[in-house]
């Protein structure tokens, strides 16, 4: 017969057997990660102005402009929001994300940076069936929050080409580089500061993009006085 001693301690071992069980199932329950927070580029141009813009050209608002959909470079063509700490080393927010890539979140307020243009009859967003005069291309160089000193800054670099869309000849080119320091060492300071670099650097393109149009236009006038 089994004596309560022995009664005794096997209820322990079980007990003990029990909770190592117990501890076991738990370790191999994967970690719960919380989901990111999300931030997007949809507020950039609330701080913008319209461009002022002479009385000459109110009457040349000629051209089409189709816009084709932006692209990023190598390592900012992600949703991950990107910091430097070091010269060359790009790093991601753990827990921060865009809503979109860049790239994607920049085309239609590319589109509504030109809505006090009076250079263009109409601009779209590519692909479109309509006939464009003129063609933009643009890419991210760079967006990112730099912690090289204190305050932190954000950095954005966009390039774009404006190119005559029949003879796909390049009228003009140029990099908007703007630089805004963050209000907080976060990233919540950064997508703020990036929001406002996005729309200065946007305003720039469609002054930019404007001013070459109608320089477009007025030689195309020329020749055909030429001829």
């Amino acid at each position: 017969m089994i004596n309560s001693a022995g009664i005794q301690s096997f209820l322990i071992q079980a007990t003990i057997l029990f909770v190592l069980l117990l501890g076991g199932c738990a370790a191999l329950r994967p970690t719960e990660v919380p989901p990111p927070s999300l931030y997007s580029l949809d507020n950039a141009l609330s701080d913008s102005r319209p461009a002022t813009r002479s009385p000459e050209a109110l009457s040349s608002s000629l051209a089409t402009l189709i816009v084709n959909p932006s692209h990023a470079a190598a390592g900012f063509d992600s949703r991950h929001i990107v910091y430097v700490r070091e010269p060359h080393k790009l790093e991601y927010f753990a827990h921060h994300e865009w809503v979109d890539t860049p790239a994607r979140m920049i085309a239609p307020l590319i589109i509504a940076s030109f809505a006090n243009s009076v250079a263009f009859r109409a601009v779209v967003l590519a692909p479109s069936s309509a006939s464009a005069d003129l063609r933009l291309d643009t890419e991210i160089v760079r967006l990112q929050q730099e912690f090289s000193s204190p305050p932190s800054r954000v950095r954005f670099t966009l390039r774009a080409y404006l190119l005559d869309n029949s003879t796909r000849q390049v009228l003009a080119a140029r990099d908007f580089d703007e630089i805004f320091h963050a209000a907080s060492e976060d990233p919540q300071g950064g997508v703020v500061a990036a929001n406002r670099a996005v729309a200065s650097a946007l305003q720039q393109l469609a002054s930019f993009c404007d001013e070459a149009a109608r320089d477009w236009q007025s030689r195309g006038t020329e020749t055909r006085k030429a001829d």
